[in-house]
């Protein structure tokens, strides 16, 4: 496993702007054989925005069950996780509804 820490960054993440700069940081290392471990050691707060901006748009480029496989969590504190999981629902059903559409 293949560890991206984001307290490496930072501790308070709220913006989509860090969010897509950490997602373009993130995003390589998808690509190669590990499992990459997303830690939020250290991590205080993740707002909705950042989440979907940094982690959930990855399902743009990545299917849900194969990110599943390629990432797993670490450390994320009961507030951060929520927003993660929010960001996670919402993109999703975006994601499926345009499915739908087309």
């Amino acid at each position: 496993m293949v560890e991206f820490k984001f307290a490496d960054y930072g501790t308070d993440f709220g913006t989509r702007d860090m969010g897509a700069k950490l997602r373009g940081l993130l995003r390589p290392m998808l690509d190669g054989d590990e499992r990459v471990v997303l830690d939020f050691t250290g991590v205080n707060v993740v707002t909705n925005s950042f989440a979907d901006e940094c982690i959930a748009k990855l399902l743009l480029e990545i299917p849900l069950e194969e990110l599943k496989k390629r990432t797993t969590f670490r450390g994320l504190n009961p507030v951060a996780n929520k927003s993660v999981l929010v960001a996670l629902q919402r993109r999703y059903r975006v994601i499926k509804q345009q499915q739908t559409a087309s």
